[in-house]
């Protein structure tokens, strides 16, 4: 099952997320609290959104997506970037990435959004073999590029 997260689900997301850093090898990058979870997905204005994948015969949060509107200037209209998406190991191989996947490109059709978009770490096999067995394609020639701490404090003028 597939629902939309609600803030008593953000204890959760954020564990999750603390889990998808440590297995992309970068456990001390993610420094996101609770309560920026919970202002960023349920505060005044909200930037993102988050499902949660729940499995039908446990009832217990199985993965969850994280996704927040972008928007393309050629196609002149919004679409859908794919910040996380994470599915617990102890659930994987029970479709429920496949289901959060169907639910995301499900929103952005009922909305006449053109674009689902996500980003996947090169050596991530597994996941790259999952997203193109749903025709998912690499966008060759791109590379992403990313200011972050004192760079961007640098540039940002401080």
């Amino acid at each position: 099952m597939i629902r939309a997260a609600t803030p008593d689900d953000i204890p959760l997301i954020h564990t999750m997320i603390r889990e998808l850093a440590a297995y992309e090898k970068e456990p001390d990058e993610a420094r996101a609290t609770e309560e920026q979870l919970h202002d960023a997905l349920f505060g005044e204005r909200p930037a993102a959104y988050a499902h949660m994948a729940v499995d039908d015969t446990t009832g217990l949060a199985a993965g969850f997506a994280l996704w927040f509107l972008n928007f393309s200037t050629w196609r002149g209209v919004h679409g859908i970037y794919l910040e996380d998406l994470y599915v617990r190991p102890e659930a994987r191989g029970g479709g429920h990435g496949k289901a959060l996947l169907r639910e995301l490109a499900r929103i952005c059709v009922e909305r006449g959004y053109e674009r689902l978009e996500w980003v996947v770490l090169d050596w991530n096999a597994p996941s790259i073999a999952f997203y193109e067995t749903l025709g998912a394609r690499a966008q060759d020639g791109w590379t992403g590029y990313r200011l972050t701490d004192g760079a961007l404090e640098e540039l940002g003028g401080r």
